[in-house]
C-alpha cells in the first residue's frame, strides 16, 4: 500500500519546525529517521495531513557528557550511540553502546534517530525502556517554550506521550549510572523482543525490568530485586523464575517459554553488569 496524500515541508531549525507544526495543526508529523512513521503510513495506520522534515537540523545531532550524565541530541542516529568510543562516557554508559546493537537491523540503526524512537513510544523500543528505568529527562520546545519531562511522566501508555502536537523533543538526558546491562533475545525476523531484561544498579537501588515478555509491556520483577539486594551476582538469581501467569502467548513464543527466557536473561544482564 501506499500513504494517503499529505503536504510536504522542510525546517532547518527547531524554532522553523515548530511554527510550522502550529501553522500545519495537530494532524501535521514530524519526520526524522522515518523507520516507524513511513511504514505506519504505507499501512494506513497514520494519516498526517502533512509532514515536516526535521532531518537539516544537524544542531540535534550528538551524544556529550552533561556534569556526570549524558545529552543524546534527538536525531542522532542510533548508529552513533552504537559507536561511542569516550572512555569516560562508556564508563558510565556503556549500557547505551551495548543496547544500541539490539535496535532493528542495521539500516534501522543507521537511519532511525534516538529522539524519533523516544517520541514513538513503543514499549518495547530499547531507548524507552533504558529512559524510563535509568530516570531520563526528555526536553521539548513548542510554542509556549521550553519543557523538561521526566521519563515516568513522559511515558503514558502504547504510543502514547505526554508530547504536545506542536512540540518537539530536541534532546534526552540521562543522570549517572553506576551499573547497568540489558539482554534481549530478539524474533530473527522482526529484531522485536520475544524478551528483553534490563538491570541496573544505583547506590543501592536496584531495578530488574522486562519487555516483550507481558501482556501489558513494561514490567518490574519485584523478587529478582530483593534478591539481588543482598547481593548483587548472577547467583543471587539461580533458581528463580517468575510466574507464567500474566505473558504473552503467541505463534513466536508460549507463556511458560517467556517466563524461562526472564530468568536466563535476568542472569545474563547481572553478569554483564559486573
Amino acid at each position: 500500500m501506499k500513504p494517503a496524500a499529505f503536504e510536504f515541508r522542510r525546517a532547518s531549525t527547531v524554532e522553523e519546525a515548530v511554527e510550522q507544526l502550529t501553522e500545519l495543526g495537530d494532524d501535521a508529523k514530524l519526520l526524522a529517521g522515518g523507520q516507524s512513521l513511513v511504514p505506519m503510513m504505507n499501512f494506513r495506520l497514520v494519516r498526517p495531513s502533512a509532514l515536516v522534515d526535521i532531518n537539516g537540523i544537524t544542531a540535534l545531532q550528538y551524544a556529550e557528557r552533561s556534569g556526570e550524565g549524558l545529552r543524546i541530541g534527538a536525531l542522532t542516529p542510533h548508529r552513533w550511540v552504537e559507536l561511542l568510543e569516550d572512555p569516560e562516557v562508556l564508563k558510565s554508559f556503556g549500557v547505551l553502546k551495548r543496547a544500541a546493537r539490539w535496535v532493528g537491523h542495521y539500516p534501522i540503526r543507521t537511519q532511525g534517530t534516538f529522539g524519533g524512537s523516544i517520541a514513538h513510544a513503543d514499549p518495547s523500543a530499547e531507548w524507552c525502556v533504558l529512559a524510563l528505568l535509568l530516570d531520563a529527562e526528555v526536553v521539548a520546545v513548542g510554542p509556549r517554550g521550553r519543557r523538561v519531562i521526566t521519563a515516568a511522566d513522559f511515558f503514558r501508555g502504547f504510543l502514547d506521550t505526554a508530547l504536545e502536537p506542536d512540540e518537539i523533543v530536541t534532546k534526552v538526558q540521562f543522570p549517572k549510572v553506576n551499573k547497568a546491562a540489558y539482554m534481549k533475545f530478539p524474533n530473527p525476523a522482526s529484531r522485536y523482543a520475544l524478551v528483553g531484561v534490563f538491570v541496573s544498579k544505583r547506590s543501592s537501588e536496584i531495578r530488574v525490568a522486562v519487555t516483550g515478555a507481558g501482556a501489558n509491556g513494561v514490567f518490574r520483577v519485584t523478587a529478582f530485586e530483593e534478591a539481588l539486594k543482598k547481593r548483587f551476582g548472577a547467583k543471587s538469581l539461580e533458581g528463580m523464575t517468575v510466574p507464567a501467569d500474566g505473558m504473552a502467548s503467541d505463534i513466536h513464543g508460549s507463556a511458560e517459554y517467556r517466563a524461562h527466557l526472564i530468568g536466563v536473561l535476568a542472569r545474563r544482564a547481572v553478569a554483564a553488569a559486573g
